[in-house]
């Protein structure tokens, strides 16, 4: 896993998938009710992948994780906080979100989402954006980690890691 960091943001470069579960295995312990994690990138990127291992990192078991596609929301339950997994690629229109209780997932626990640009409006500034690109090689992935708020500062303690 090769990591690069410059003004505030990580860059990761993912060989496969079990870099893709240790990346997730780091961010875990930096994240805390009221998070929001924007999981960003092109159909079959990894952005579910990395929300399954970062799901059972929090949840710290073998949970069973089926990308929410179809149901639009999954919920899991962690120790200190319920973790909410939104995949809104069908979403017809932003306003649609409130009636899958986006607004407790943001209040209350950690709040995942796949195809984040659906919110509009809606999306929170103070977020941290996991985006998920196509590298060389068949599963070899770039994740690139920004945020507003304090990320920064949770991002740069990665880094040095």
């Amino acid at each position: 896993m090769g990591v690069t960091a410059d003004s505030g943001r990580l860059v990761v470069t993912l060989a496969n998938l079990d870099a893709t579960a240790r990346l997730a295995a780091a961010l875990a312990p930096l994240l805390r009710a009221g998070d929001v994690v924007a999981l960003e990138g092109d159909l079959g990127a990894g952005k579910t992948a990395f929300a399954r291992a970062l799901i059972r990192e929090l949840a710290a078991g073998d949970e069973e994780v089926p990308s929410p596609t179809f149901t639009l929301v999954q919920t899991y339950e962690a120790p200190d906080f319920d973790i909410w997994h939104f995949d809104l690629y069908r979403l017809e229109k932003p306003e649609d979100v409130f009636e899958l209780g986006i607004e407790d997932a943001m209040a209350e626990g950690v709040t995942l989402i796949e195809w984040p640009d659906r919110l509009g409006r809606y999306l929170p500034r103070n977020r941290l954006v996991v985006r998920m690109d196509y590298a060389d090689g068949e599963s070899a992935r770039v994740a690139t980690l920004s945020g507003g708020g304090d990320w920064r500062d949770r991002l740069a303690g990665m880094a040095h890691e």
